[in-house]
């Protein structure tokens, strides 16, 4: 998928784990042959030219269409798989294969785990007995230096960052189909990545309307960096600022 994945395990090395770490990296290399924009021997690349129905893409490919949809609907059209038009459905894949990579280490006993997807982390348990994992949120606007940072893991805290920092301008406003450019990044904090993940690119979408939107969010939190460097956060959000 274009980026680097990693994981890091705090649980004493076991075999169960040992197989479990090899059956998540096949899961993600398997999800970049099927939905990964950059091989045009992609199952979605192929889907999105017409040469594959639905159907013939495989059960994953219909399950993270009906994610997308799920999530157009619930963001009023700010996500948007099909912005550009162009079907891409990377901004619900990446948080949706590195959340079921964790689910695969924890089903193997591995309860103290993070999963990194190009930034985009999945954490469960601590970092050590009785130490929260801590996340440093990257500044968008100063190359090395971090915003804040975030403590948490327990059950499961996902931390989703949609920005210009690594990549540049690239998450598209639906709406016109151009490049979003009024934040500069857009941290949003959840239970699980899959929507977490869905649900950052929709609110740094969204622009200045995202403060309001997120305030709004039952089980999210957020951490705003607009394009002058003006720092926002909700309410609920526990954070360090740096």
């Amino acid at each position: 998928m274009g980026t680097v994945f990693s994981f890091d395990i705090r649980d004493p090395a076991t075999p169960a784990i040992g197989r479990a770490l090899e059956e998540a990296v096949a899961w993600l290399h398997h999800v970049d042959e099927v939905f990964s924009t950059y091989r045009p021997d992609s199952a979605i690349s192929r889907l999105g030219r017409g040469e594959l129905s639905v159907e013939r893409c495989g059960p994953e490919v219909a399950e993270v269409l009906g994610l997308c949809e799920a999530a157009a609907r619930a963001t009023d059209g700010w996500f948007s798989h099909t912005a550009g038009g162009r079907l891409d459905p990377s901004g619900m894949v990446k948080g949706w294969a590195v959340e079921r990579a964790s689910r695969i280490l924890y089903g193997a006993g591995a309860h103290n785990t993070c999963v990194n997807g190009g930034g985009d982390i999945q954490l469960r348990g601590e970092a050590a007995p009785g130490v929260p994992w801590r996340v440093g949120i990257a500044h968008p606007l100063r190359p090395g230096a971090l915003c804040a940072v975030v403590t948490g893991g327990g059950g499961g805290l996902a931390v989703a960052t949609s920005g210009t920092a690594e990549r540049g301008p690239h998450v598209l406003d639906p709406r016109t189909g151009e490049p979003a450019t009024a934040l500069a990044s857009l941290t949003l904090t959840g239970p699980g990545l899959t929507w977490t993940d869905a649900l950052a690119t929709a609110a740094f979408a969204m622009g200045p309307a995202a403060r309001a939107w997120t305030e709004a969010l039952d089980s999210h939190q957020a951490l705003g960096v607009t394009a002058e460097g003006a720092l926002w956060q909700t309410p609920g959000l526990s954070t360090t600022r740096r």
